[in-house]
């Protein structure tokens, strides 16, 4: 039988470097493999949140898809309901919605960030999530994405 793998140490690239701005409440780690190279307007960020980080609230004025590739985590996109993240979900967020997206408080996550129509601009990055909200959001009802028991 297979030993399963700590998430922190799975890579489909290396976990990259810590992030050090103020758009994330606790550690988190970014590679980027594919950076935007002014032609494809495409680039590939894989980002690491710890048990428990989330990146503040914000929006893409291209769109974002997110490829979980480990552990467990939320995404929230304003006006809908709070998304339970597992490894093999992808989440496609439209331009200029409002979200944000992080680990659950017991599991590390990975996910690759692609970001299309980079062209548009970067992202703008608004409020954190709180404390308050994070815990309220834990001891409610998430759904998950695909419709699989959180």
């Amino acid at each position: 039988m297979d030993t399963p793998k700590v998430i922190s140490e799975q890579v489909i690239s290396p976990k990259g470097g810590k992030i050090a701005n103020d758009h994330f409440i606790g550690t988190a780690w970014l590679q980027i493999p594919v950076p935007d190279d002014g032609t494809f307007h495409r680039p590939l960020f894989t980002v690491t949140f710890e048990p428990g980080a989330r990146n503040n609230r914000h929006k893409h004025p291209g769109d974002q898809t997110l490829l979980v590739t480990g552990g467990k985590g939320y995404c929230k996109e304003e006006g809908r309901p709070i998304q339970v993240l597992r490894e093999g979900d992808v989440v496609k967020i439209q331009p200029d919605v409002k979200h944000w997206h992080g680990a659950v408080p017991d599991s590390w996550l990975t996910h690759v960030a692609i970001s299309t129509n980079a062209q548009r601009g970067d992202a703008e990055w608004l409020e954190p999530v709180t404390d308050e909200e994070s815990t309220a959001i834990n001891q409610g009802v998430a759904k998950p994405v695909g419709g699989r028991a959180p």
